[in-house]
Protein backbone atom coordinates (compact mmCIF):
# COMPACT_ATOMS: atom_id res chain seq x y z
CA UNK A 1 0.00 0.00 0.00
CA UNK A 2 1.15 3.48 -0.97
CA UNK A 3 0.92 7.14 0.09
CA UNK A 4 1.09 9.75 -2.43
CA UNK A 5 1.90 13.07 -0.78
CA UNK A 6 -0.27 16.31 -1.77
CA UNK A 7 -0.50 19.18 -0.05
CA UNK A 8 -3.11 20.66 -2.04
CA UNK A 9 -5.99 20.48 0.19
CA UNK A 10 -3.52 21.55 3.23
CA UNK A 11 -2.62 24.81 1.27
CA UNK A 12 -5.70 25.71 0.78
CA UNK A 13 -7.03 25.60 4.68
CA UNK A 14 -3.59 26.97 5.34
CA UNK A 15 -5.20 30.46 6.56
CA UNK A 16 -6.92 28.81 9.37
CA UNK A 17 -4.02 26.69 10.67
CA UNK A 18 -2.38 30.78 10.77
CA UNK A 19 -5.59 31.57 12.63
CA UNK A 20 -5.11 29.14 14.77
CA UNK A 21 -1.38 29.61 15.42
CA UNK A 22 -1.82 33.61 15.99
CA UNK A 23 -4.86 32.26 19.32
CA UNK A 24 -2.55 29.79 20.67
CA UNK A 25 0.30 32.89 20.84
CA UNK A 26 -2.58 34.90 22.35
CA UNK A 27 -3.62 32.12 24.62
CA UNK A 28 0.35 31.49 25.59
CA UNK A 29 1.05 35.04 26.07
CA UNK A 30 -1.57 36.45 28.17
CA UNK A 31 -0.84 32.80 30.61
CA UNK A 32 2.43 34.08 30.88
CA UNK A 33 1.53 37.29 32.04
CA UNK A 34 -1.24 36.23 34.64
CA UNK A 35 1.29 33.18 35.77
CA UNK A 36 4.04 35.50 35.84
CA UNK A 37 2.07 37.35 38.68
CA UNK A 38 0.30 34.76 40.75
CA UNK A 39 4.32 33.31 40.57
CA UNK A 40 5.65 35.96 41.68
CA UNK A 41 3.05 36.58 44.68
CA UNK A 42 3.35 32.72 45.20
CA UNK A 43 7.19 32.64 45.07
CA UNK A 44 7.10 35.33 47.96
CA UNK A 45 4.82 33.01 50.14
CA UNK A 46 7.83 30.40 49.68
CA UNK A 47 10.15 32.13 51.48
CA UNK A 48 7.86 34.24 53.90
CA UNK A 49 9.00 33.52 57.58
CA UNK A 50 5.32 32.91 58.46
CA UNK A 51 3.68 29.79 58.27
CA UNK A 52 0.68 31.21 57.31
CA UNK A 53 1.63 32.31 53.63
CA UNK A 54 4.04 29.71 53.34
CA UNK A 55 2.04 26.48 53.81
CA UNK A 56 -0.29 27.46 51.48
CA UNK A 57 1.69 28.37 49.00
CA UNK A 58 2.93 25.14 48.57
CA UNK A 59 0.48 23.35 49.03
CA UNK A 60 -0.91 25.16 45.81
CA UNK A 61 2.92 24.10 44.03
CA UNK A 62 2.49 20.92 44.86
CA UNK A 63 -0.83 20.18 43.86
CA UNK A 64 -0.85 21.87 40.61
CA UNK A 65 2.93 20.31 39.29
CA UNK A 66 2.09 17.06 40.70
CA UNK A 67 -1.91 16.96 38.79
CA UNK A 68 -1.73 16.43 34.93
CA UNK A 69 -2.00 19.75 32.83
CA UNK A 70 -4.82 18.02 31.07
CA UNK A 71 -6.39 16.93 34.01
CA UNK A 72 -6.88 20.74 34.90
CA UNK A 73 -8.39 21.45 32.09
CA UNK A 74 -10.59 19.18 32.02
CA UNK A 75 -11.50 19.67 35.83
CA UNK A 76 -11.79 23.44 34.56
CA UNK A 77 -14.32 23.28 31.96
CA UNK A 78 -16.46 20.46 32.69
CA UNK A 79 -16.52 20.26 36.45
CA UNK A 80 -16.14 23.76 37.85
CA UNK A 81 -19.83 24.57 36.33
CA UNK A 82 -21.08 22.32 38.35
CA UNK A 83 -19.70 23.95 41.58
CA UNK A 84 -21.45 27.68 40.05
CA UNK A 85 -18.52 28.77 38.29
CA UNK A 86 -19.42 29.28 34.40
CA UNK A 87 -16.61 30.26 31.97
CA UNK A 88 -16.04 30.56 28.63
CA UNK A 89 -13.80 27.95 26.77
CA UNK A 90 -11.01 30.55 26.09
CA UNK A 91 -11.28 31.82 29.15
CA UNK A 92 -11.89 28.20 31.44
CA UNK A 93 -8.32 27.11 29.53
CA UNK A 94 -6.31 30.43 29.98
CA UNK A 95 -7.20 30.68 33.74
CA UNK A 96 -6.04 27.34 34.10
CA UNK A 97 -2.67 27.85 31.68
CA UNK A 98 -1.86 30.44 34.14
CA UNK A 99 -2.60 28.75 37.42
CA UNK A 100 -0.44 25.59 36.25
CA UNK A 101 2.21 27.93 34.42
CA UNK A 102 2.12 30.09 38.05
CA UNK A 103 2.98 26.80 40.00
CA UNK A 104 5.96 26.30 38.00
CA UNK A 105 6.96 29.79 38.02
CA UNK A 106 7.09 30.17 42.05
CA UNK A 107 10.09 27.46 42.45
CA UNK A 108 11.62 29.70 39.53
CA UNK A 109 11.27 33.03 41.08
CA UNK A 110 11.66 31.13 44.74
CA UNK A 111 15.46 30.39 43.32
CA UNK A 112 15.78 33.79 41.65
CA UNK A 113 15.17 35.59 44.94
CA UNK A 114 16.73 33.90 47.36
CA UNK A 115 19.92 34.01 45.08
CA UNK A 116 19.92 38.12 45.54
CA UNK A 117 22.78 38.99 47.86
CA UNK A 118 21.01 40.54 51.33
CA UNK A 119 23.29 43.42 50.60
CA UNK A 120 21.00 44.77 48.05
CA UNK A 121 17.92 45.14 50.40
CA UNK A 122 20.53 46.63 53.09
CA UNK A 123 21.40 48.64 50.46
CA UNK A 124 17.75 50.30 49.87
CA UNK A 125 17.54 50.18 53.84
CA UNK A 126 20.14 52.27 54.13
CA UNK A 127 18.76 54.87 51.42
CA UNK A 128 15.07 55.34 53.21
CA UNK A 129 13.41 52.81 50.94
CA UNK A 130 10.42 51.19 52.15
CA UNK A 131 10.12 47.50 52.09
CA UNK A 132 7.74 47.36 49.45
CA UNK A 133 10.04 49.89 47.50
CA UNK A 134 12.92 47.39 47.86
CA UNK A 135 10.90 44.76 46.39
CA UNK A 136 9.33 46.38 43.35
CA UNK A 137 12.41 48.57 42.44
CA UNK A 138 15.60 46.55 43.32
CA UNK A 139 14.93 42.95 43.62
CA UNK A 140 12.03 41.85 41.14
CA UNK A 141 13.73 43.65 38.70
CA UNK A 142 17.24 41.92 39.46
CA UNK A 143 15.25 38.80 40.14
CA UNK A 144 13.69 38.60 36.61
CA UNK A 145 17.03 39.56 35.10
CA UNK A 146 18.27 36.08 36.20
CA UNK A 147 15.89 34.02 35.62
CA UNK A 148 15.21 35.18 32.26
CA UNK A 149 16.47 31.89 30.50
CA UNK A 150 13.61 29.48 32.74
CA UNK A 151 11.18 32.21 32.21
CA UNK A 152 11.90 32.18 28.39
CA UNK A 153 11.55 27.96 28.50
CA UNK A 154 7.85 28.80 30.58
CA UNK A 155 7.04 30.43 27.44
CA UNK A 156 7.77 27.69 24.72
CA UNK A 157 6.56 25.38 26.59
CA UNK A 158 3.18 27.24 27.74
CA UNK A 159 2.77 27.84 23.89
CA UNK A 160 3.18 23.68 22.87
CA UNK A 161 0.72 23.07 25.56
CA UNK A 162 -2.15 25.26 23.89
CA UNK A 163 -2.62 22.45 22.03
CA UNK A 164 -4.15 20.47 24.99
CA UNK A 165 -6.82 23.57 24.15
CA UNK A 166 -8.44 21.18 21.53
CA UNK A 167 -9.74 18.68 23.90
CA UNK A 168 -12.20 21.40 25.21
CA UNK A 169 -12.55 22.88 20.79
CA UNK A 170 -10.51 25.79 21.58
CA UNK A 171 -9.74 26.60 17.75
CA UNK A 172 -6.07 26.95 18.33
CA UNK A 173 -3.40 25.34 15.88
CA UNK A 174 -4.09 21.98 16.87
CA UNK A 175 -7.90 22.13 16.82
CA UNK A 176 -7.42 23.56 13.06
CA UNK A 177 -5.28 20.74 11.79
CA UNK A 178 -7.71 18.04 13.37
CA UNK A 179 -10.31 19.63 11.55
CA UNK A 180 -8.77 19.56 8.26
CA UNK A 181 -7.38 16.20 8.75
CA UNK A 182 -10.56 15.16 9.54
CA UNK A 183 -12.46 17.01 6.03
CA UNK A 184 -9.33 16.23 3.65
CA UNK A 185 -8.17 12.92 4.84
CA UNK A 186 -4.12 13.94 4.43
CA UNK A 187 -3.31 13.00 7.43
CA UNK A 188 0.24 12.79 6.88
CA UNK A 189 0.35 16.24 5.08
CA UNK A 190 -1.48 17.69 7.65
CA UNK A 191 -0.05 17.60 10.79
CA UNK A 192 3.87 18.22 8.61
CA UNK A 193 2.42 21.51 8.11
CA UNK A 194 0.93 21.66 11.77
CA UNK A 195 4.69 20.13 12.95
CA UNK A 196 6.71 22.70 10.99
CA UNK A 197 4.12 25.93 12.16
CA UNK A 198 5.02 24.64 15.92
CA UNK A 199 9.05 24.13 15.54
CA UNK A 200 9.30 27.53 13.65
CA UNK A 201 7.15 29.33 15.81
CA UNK A 202 8.93 27.86 19.02
CA UNK A 203 12.71 28.67 17.42
CA UNK A 204 11.47 32.12 16.77
CA UNK A 205 10.60 32.43 20.81
CA UNK A 206 13.67 31.11 21.54
CA UNK A 207 15.56 33.01 19.12
CA UNK A 208 13.73 36.16 20.79
CA UNK A 209 14.43 35.52 24.57
CA UNK A 210 18.16 34.76 23.61
CA UNK A 211 18.40 38.08 22.49
CA UNK A 212 16.49 39.42 25.43
CA UNK A 213 18.88 37.46 27.79
CA UNK A 214 21.87 38.92 25.69
CA UNK A 215 20.53 42.86 26.11
CA UNK A 216 19.33 42.44 30.28
CA UNK A 217 22.05 40.29 31.34
CA UNK A 218 23.16 40.47 34.92
CA UNK A 219 27.10 41.93 34.43
CA UNK A 220 29.33 39.68 36.30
Amino acid sequence: MTYSLNFAAVWRSFDLLLEGLALSLGLAFVAILAGCVIGLITAFGLISRRALLRKPAGLYVTVIRNTPILVLVLFSYFALPELGVRLGKIESFVATLAIYSGAYLAEVFRGGLIAIPPGQREAGLAIGLTEMQIRTSIIIPLMLRSVLPSLGSTMISLFKDTSLAAAIAVPELTFEARKINVETFRVIETWIVASCLYVATCSLLAALMRAAERRLAVPR
